[in-house]
């Protein structure tokens, strides 16, 4: 399996300490997404959407374990009931806002991504496709407001 990188993601985030955790405790963080010129093609119609999801390269981890102490608990939880950047395929995911394109970057909002990041994909975030109804959220029913203000630490490095 190969992945070609289509793109950089610049964000305000120099290192791993201290970043929001998701999109939503990112609100109004700005950055942009260099996609590199033999891709942009590929941008025409995107600025009609609102959101996007990035799908991108977690490119500083090494290693995972399937057990992990997630950033909004304080016991391990299996791996896959987390989102927790060490993975077996290092891939990361952010649904982010879209505010304009030009010249082949893309001007987002709400960024939890670390400068540098290489952008594997994009997709446009459609409601009607992604966003689901009478949803479970595990043992993130009790933690899940803490995103908002929650950061990262160390304990993924």
């Amino acid at each position: 399996m190969k992945f070609t990188p289509i793109g950089i993601i610049h964000s305000p985030f120099l290192e791993p300490e201290n970043m929001p955790i998701q999109p939503a405790g990112a609100a109004g963080i700005e950055g942009t997404v260099e996609v590199f010129e033999n891709f942009q093609a590929g941008l025409k119609d995107l600025d009609g959407f609102s959101h996007i999801i990035l799908l991108y390269h977690f490119h500083l981890s090494r290693s995972f374990d399937l057990q992990v102490i997630p950033f909004m608990d304080t016991v391990y939880r299996g791996l896959f009931s987390t989102r927790a950047p060490k993975r077996p395929n290092a891939i990361g995911l952010s649904i982010v806002q879209l505010d304009k394109i030009e010249h082949g970057v893309l001007y987002i909002r709400n960024v939890d991504i670390l400068d540098g990041t290489p952008l594997l994909d994009i997709k446009p975030y459609v409601p009607e496709f992604d966003a689901q109804t009478n949803v479970r959220i595990g043992w993130l029913e009790k933690a899940g407001k803490q995103v908002i203000s929650r950061k990262s630490d160390d304990r993924f490095k």
